[in-house]
């Protein structure tokens, strides 16, 4: 009997970038991580490229890359920002997929997926078409090779979209058991109706497309897949793998595959430690040879379809009214709130076919003037949105521009191509997924649409944010302050929206805090510093300056003078205007100059605003980041001032803190907030040196339990677990290093002592890349009777079990 068993992971998260950085900005609900792409990484993304398969003493006996024996996909947009912000993740997905081709003859393990999560069933044909081709091109920008499938935003389809997966080679993809209305063998009269989820999921189907084209589907199986996702089956990786090999037919005569698909983010971030339980199940699975592990495009290439299919259209895995949780009140929510509705739906989603067909004609009217074929053009967009080097741009101008454009004209196209991006990004499925318009993610639509607009206002004015706004009234609020559609715009679109003069204006302002190159890059824009002049008077500063300033994105550039007055901690005046080449003026220069010089501040803030014009900008006109990078500059000197103050309260009552202590008497609420403001903070700082002073850290850990204090771990912890981790990269490139290997097992001790755990993951994977790579020769060298490297295993074994790791024995 051939059984086989195929496990997809859909890894993937809503795109969190700023329509105007291309960057993600601080995002303070993910502490202590910057944002949530960041701490979702950490718990399910990096876990499973390195997850764990433990012994009956919990020690780790293996370290697994998930990916290399399950199918997924990664959505294009979460794949873009790992390649940059996880490098040592995406690497490890590249390289999982390569693995894959090996164990699975030949058939890699990773699918594509429409391009930014598209309900495609509700998009227009063009768009499904765009979408489609621009997974393909990233998938094979990011894996060197040709999908053979492609995951489906939600799984939602319908027959014209699976026509357009057909008409790109796209082989086969994979359906939700719901989505299947009736199947028949192949070559047979007779249907058989399988609604509500009766098909039988062990077998692929095929399906018959209206243009002769046929397309392969895989339903996956749906209580297992529910199980995993809501029913807490990952609590036991054992429990997994038998409820997976127990939903096999007892029918001999056939092939069979059972095979779930859920959420990736369910392997470790939903369920902690659920990699864990994924990676002992497929040990599970092949160890006792209860199953054959394969991936979809192995087990087609053996088991070609033998039963056709007909699918429900406009239908998909999380909405049991089909695809109406993307466009209508349908009752599918993701909370009670007593009295709310998503009514809001349906007026947004009506706003955005608006303007999404308002833009495509403007789009068919002017590109022309600049592309042979646009729609083509735009199709082909996305090598440039993979690589904006400047090579690539002129790759794209060489084979698609009616002629050698301009510089000028070239900003002109890419600015069409950008909204017809950005007029894409809008209809990302989450902003239709949650309860209320107001939530983050239908307002990163809805900014995706505020970018579109803007960019539109600046090819062709403004005739369409009115009667956009007009429209988007019609989305109610379920919150009485938010009141609709129009009022979340102007509220949190408006001020996020950036133009060069507000990027001019930021770099001003930060260079006052900032030693700047002549030449920098801040997010998606380019700086080119031409003269900057810098005076202080007293605590005060005035900075004049003129800089170029130039969109990576589509190379549009102007040239601006500023000024920024300082007066002193967060209070700062920045006026910038655009500005000819020898702007600004000398004698405006030396004249406020003079007038700094006084300390006549008012008047030179007046002066400012006389030649710039009374548009000011200050801290609050900062990028994230910076702005709270630079607030924490402007307190460090109050904070020394405090950490001073807290430091003689300290000094003069240890003895007394100490004795309280012994007593069993709690200390007061004055001393012990200086003692543990000053403990936390020393012990903070000794981590963040390169080269740990394990007796500080020592004697610091134990003043915090000789007098009682209370650590902090949301700080501590993850301060302590990087400087243990850049520890480990040391030990790693000199692991023969014997004092090395000492210190990080000293360090280790003193941890323990710590009322909180530190993630270790890290370290361990460190170690773990020692135990596979040097321990064999010193354990060969131990043996033969070195009493050197006898006396590095025994160090080595002691750090081992520190670590959980477990060293002899088999792996």
């Amino acid at each position: 009997m051939e059984r086989y068993v195929c496990i997809h992971g859909h890894f993937y998260q809503p795109p969190r970038e700023n329509p105007w950085l291309e960057a993600i900005e601080l995002q303070d609900s993910a502490f202590p991580y910057h944002d949530w792409n960041e701490r979702i990484t950490a718990e399910c993304y990096a876990t499973n490229a390195t997850s764990r398969i433990l012994d009956d003493q919990a020690r780790i006996v293996q370290i697994v890359n998930n990916y290399s024996k399950i199918s997924f996909n990664f959505g294009p947009t979460l794949l873009a920002w790992m390649q940059k912000n996880a490098p040592d993740v995406y690497g490890a997905v590249l390289q999982a997929d390569r693995e894959s081709r090996e164990r699975f003859s030949g058939h890699g393990s990773a699918l594509a997926q429409a391009y930014n999560h598209m309900i495609l069933p509700l998009a227009n044909n063009r768009d499904k078409r765009t979408q489609v081709i621009w997974g393909i091109r990233d998938f094979e920008y990011h894996f060197g090779r040709r999908p053979e499938g492609m995951w489906l935003p939600e799984t939602a389809a319908d027959l014209e979209t699976l026509d357009i997966l057909a008409e790109q080679e796209i082989r086969f993809t994979i359906l939700a058991p719901r989505q299947a209305q009736r199947t028949r063998a192949v070559g047979g009269k007779n249907w058989r109706h399988v609604d509500g989820g009766r098909i039988d999921p062990t077998r692929p189907y095929v399906q018959h497309l209206p243009s002769g084209r046929s397309v392969v589907v895989f339903f996956y199986d749906g209580p297992i897949s529910r199980a995993v996702a809501f029913e807490g089956l990952l609590s036991r990786g054992e429990s997994l793998a038998q409820r997976i090999v127990g939903a096999f037919s007892g029918d001999p005569k056939r092939p069979q595959m059972v095979h779930i698909a859920t959420d990736g983010e369910s392997y470790g971030h939903h369920h902690p430690h659920g990699d864990m339980a994924l990676a002992y199940a497929l040990h599970y699975i092949e160890s006792n040879q209860l199953a054959k592990l394969t991936n979809y495009g192995e087990y087609l290439e053996r088991h070609p379809p033998t039963h056709e299919v007909e699918i429900f259209e406009n239908s998909s895995w999380s909405c049991v009214h089909g695809i109406e949780r993307w466009h209508s009140d349908c009752g599918c929510h993701t909370g009670a709130h007593p009295g709310w509705n998503q009514a809001w739906r349906r007026p947004l989603r009506e706003a955005f076919d608006w303007l999404r067909d308002n833009l495509a004609q403007a789009y068919e009217e002017k590109a022309p003037t600049f592309f042979k074929t646009p729609w083509e053009a735009r199709d082909a967009y996305i090598q440039v949105i993979l690589d904006r080097s400047p090579e690539t741009l002129e790759a794209f101008f060489d084979q698609h521009a009616v002629r050698t454009l301009d510089e000028g004209d070239r900003v002109s196209a890419l600015k069409l191509l950008e909204i017809q991006r950005h007029a894409m990004l809008m209809y990302t499925s989450c902003g239709w997924f949650f309860d209320e318009i107001s939530g983050i993610e239908t307002v990163q639509v809805i900014q995706y649409a505020g970018r579109a607009l803007q960019l539109a206002q600046e090819i062709m004015g403004d005739t369409l944010q009115a009667p956009f706004l007009d429209r988007l009234e019609a989305a109610k609020s379920n919150i009485p302050e938010h009141r609709d559609g129009r009022v979340i715009y102007e509220k949190f679109v408006k001020p996020a929206a950036l133009d060069l003069a507000k990027v001019s204006a930021h770099y001003a302002i930060s260079s006052l805090f900032e030693d700047y190159e002549e030449e920098v890059t801040l997010f998606s824009y380019m700086i080119d510093l031409e003269s900057y002049e810098d005076s202080q008077a007293g605590r005060a500063r005035l900075c004049l300056g003129r800089a170029k300033v130039t969109s990576e994105i589509t190379r549009d550039a102007d040239r601006f003078c500023f000024g920024v007055l300082h007066w002193g901690d967060h209070n700062i005046s920045g006026f910038v205007r655009r500005c000819e080449e020898e702007e600004p003026n000398q004698t405006f220069v030396d004249n406020v100059g003079q007038v700094f010089s006084r300390a006549d501040f008012p008047m030179t803030l007046q002066s400012l605003e006389n030649y710039f014009g009374s548009t000011q900008y200050s801290l609050r006109n900062l990028f994230r980041d910076e702005q709270r990078r630079i607030l924490r500059m402007i307190l460090q000197s109050t904070l020394e001032d405090i950490e001073g103050i807290y430091h003689q309260i300290y000094e003069s009552n240890a003895p007394l803190l100490r004795f309280l202590k012994d007593l069993g008497i709690p200390r007061p609420g004055a001393l012990g907030t200086a003692a543990d403001f000053l403990l936390n903070l020393s012990l903070r700082r000794a981590f963040e040196e390169d080269d740990l002073d394990l007796g500080i850290i020592k004697h610091f850990l134990e003043v915090a339990i000789l007098e009682g204090a209370a650590l902090d771990p949301g700080t501590l912890e993850i301060t302590i677990r990087k400087g243990l981790e850049q520890l480990a990269g040391r030990v790693l490139n000199r692991a023969e290093e014997q004092p090395l290997l000492q210190k990080m097992d000293t360090a280790l001790e003193i941890i323990k002592s710590l009322p909180f755990l530190i993630n270790l993951r890290k370290v361990q994977n460190r170690y773990y890349e020692i135990l596979r790579g040097v321990y064999p020769n010193f354990r060969e060298r131990a043996d033969t009777g070195d009493e050197e490297a006898r006396r590095w295993v025994s160090l080595f074994k002691s750090l081992g079990e520190k670590l959980s790791v477990r060293v002899d024995g088999e792996r």
